[in-house]
């Protein structure tokens, strides 16, 4: 098939246009703003970003919940720089603008620079991203790689060389060493290369399956991995959303509340693309460009791409909670949401986007951050908002680290090397101290493979969970009862145990003594 390099619209001219460099200058400022207010306005971290702190102690090939690449990629950045909270928010901030920078470049090739530049400012309006860049999790590396994927399978359609064919592998099994979502990548490309009867030219049959052989080489340790731990992250994702099984009115609410939220996500970027294109209906642009496009390719391989990847995968979520009851999460669809705005801009007029004058649509773009800006600062940590895990950057876990912090030192007569309790309160605790202890995930040490055989008897633990009276019978009855259902699961024992407070009702924390007679407490 013949593929465009770019689409320059109908005549027109000087324009100011972005230059790499000036997009690198900006995601620079970007990104400083934003962490910065990220930073010093919400009292804790986002959970997952605790979360790949506490995983990074042991490079593994899975974990109970996910698949191991985030944990990797964060692993040399820790050892650099610590374990700080602050490295994954540069870390989330890199997968987020890294994306930004491959689609704007991708789509300059397709449809032109005027194009892109609406594009990039359009998508660096969405909520999802600013509000979010200093998130660093398994959908922050699935945005990276579904949209390096799109540019290397573009890359492969136009060149029709093996090395872009195995590369477009690689990044769809790296894809699937972050998050299993990958699948709804790999569906967007196969609906592609059907749309444009790619397999009809024998070297593209070729990278085909080359691609397909070094995706599954790259996945093929996990697979092992999971068979050797009862496939752990496939029954949490089933016991989390796709088994939830809801009834055909709680899809349909569920499905339209999950849309209604993206819709929330993407608000600023449609403003800024309805007022481009009223200042380009007073240019008459869209005459011009209608006259320009009655000769368009109806398979045009350019539109085909940003189509498939701007709807195909959101369309595939909502269906699945539409058809088979999944719970769909609200980070779910973030990983395709970019291109959304791309996709939204081509349903105008082929080159309608043209004649865009950035320096008037620039305010705008500014406006709609400033406005981000003010929304986050007013309900940062000023609001008194109850703790739960979608409002955890309201709650205080250094607060909540005091006051277990010093009484257990005592206790322990020495620093707390072990933490273990529910997730994620262990590990809320566990990254606020500054002995950096390891977390015992829910009291499992299956959960936790850089908790070695005998570590906690050598160097005691502070556990956290609910009291429970043990009689002779045997059986356990919580005391009191716990209200939240993530840690009245874990028990300990009511001897020296201490309620945290008001902040977590139903958590009590004691200190578990070293063994006596076991060997020092020694970290490797």
């Amino acid at each position: 098939m013949k593929l465009p390099l770019a689409d320059a619209g109908p005549p027109r001219g000087p324009r100011f246009a972005l230059t790499p460099s000036v997009v690198a200058i900006g995601f620079l400022v970007f990104a400083v703003v934003w962490l910065v207010l990220l930073g010093l306005t919400n009292l804790t971290a986002p959970v997952d970003n605790i979360e790949q702190l506490t995983w990074v102690r042991s490079l593994e090939w899975g974990y109970f919940k996910h698949p191991p690449l985030p944990t990797w990629l964060i692993w040399m950045p820790v050892k650099v720089f610590g374990l700080s909270v602050w490295v994954s928010y540069l870390m989330g901030a890199v997968m987020v603008l890294g994306s930004f920078a491959i689609m704007w470049r991708l789509l300059r090739r397709l449809r032109g620079s005027a194009f892109a530049d609406v594009a990039l400012l359009a998508g660096l309006s969405m909520a999802c991203y600013s509000k979010r860049l200093y998130s660093y999790n398994h959908n922050s590396l699935l945005l990276l790689l579904s949209v390096a994927s799109a540019a290397l399978l573009w890359q492969a359609c136009t060149s029709r060389r093996l090395r872009w064919w195995v590369a477009f592998g690689l990044s769809m099994g790296l894809g699937a060493l972050s998050k299993y979502e990958i699948a709804l990548t790999v569906i967007s490309a196969l609906v592609f290369v059907f749309h444009q009867r790619t397999w009809r030219d024998p070297a593209n049959r070729l990278g085909m399956l080359c691609a397909t052989l070094a995706a599954l080489m790259v996945f093929a340790r996990h697979i092992a991995w999971l068979r050797g731990h009862d496939f752990g992250p496939i029954s949490y994702a089933f016991e989390s959303s796709l088994g939830v099984g809801l009834s055909l009115p709680a899809r349909a609410q569920h499905t339209f509340m999950w849309l209604l939220e993206l819709g929330a996500h993407g608000a600023g970027t449609f403003v800024l693309l309805a007022l481009a294109a009223w200042q380009l209906r007073k240019l008459r642009t869209a005459e011009q460009a209608s006259a320009a496009s009655r000769d368009m390719d109806p398979r045009d391989p350019a539109r085909a791409l940003i189509l498939t990847w701007g709807l195909v995968p959101l369309c595939l979520l909502a269906a699945m909670g539409l058809l088979f009851g999944v719970e769909l999460k609200g980070g779910w669809g973030v990983a395709y949401l970019i291109f959304a705005a791309p996709a939204a801009m081509e349903l105008a007029p082929r080159g309608f986007w043209g004649q865009v004058d950035l320096k008037k649509l620039f305010p705008v773009f500014l406006a709609l951050q400033a406005s981000m800006w003010a929304q986050e600062y007013s309900k940062a940590a000023g609001g008194a908002v109850p703790y739960a895990l979608h409002h955890v950057k309201s709650f205080d876990s250094d607060a909540y680290a005091r006051v277990i912090a010093g009484p257990a030192r005592a206790k322990l007569g020495g620093p707390i090397r072990v933490v273990s309790g529910p997730d994620p309160l262990a590990s809320m605790l566990a990254i606020r101290l500054p002995e950096r202890p390891l977390v015992l995930i829910d009291a499992r040490s299956d959960r936790s493979p850089w908790i070695t055989t005998g570590l906690v008897d050598r160097c005691g633990a502070v556990e956290l969970g609910s009291p429970v009276a043990v009689g002779l019978t045997g059986h356990a009855d919580v005391v009191p009862p716990a209200p939240a259902e993530r840690y009245a699961d874990i028990h300990i024992d009511p001897v020296g145990a201490e309620p945290v407070g008001s902040m977590l009702p139903g958590l009590s924390w004691r200190v578990r003594l070293p063994k006596p007679g076991a060997a020092p407490c020694e970290l490797t």
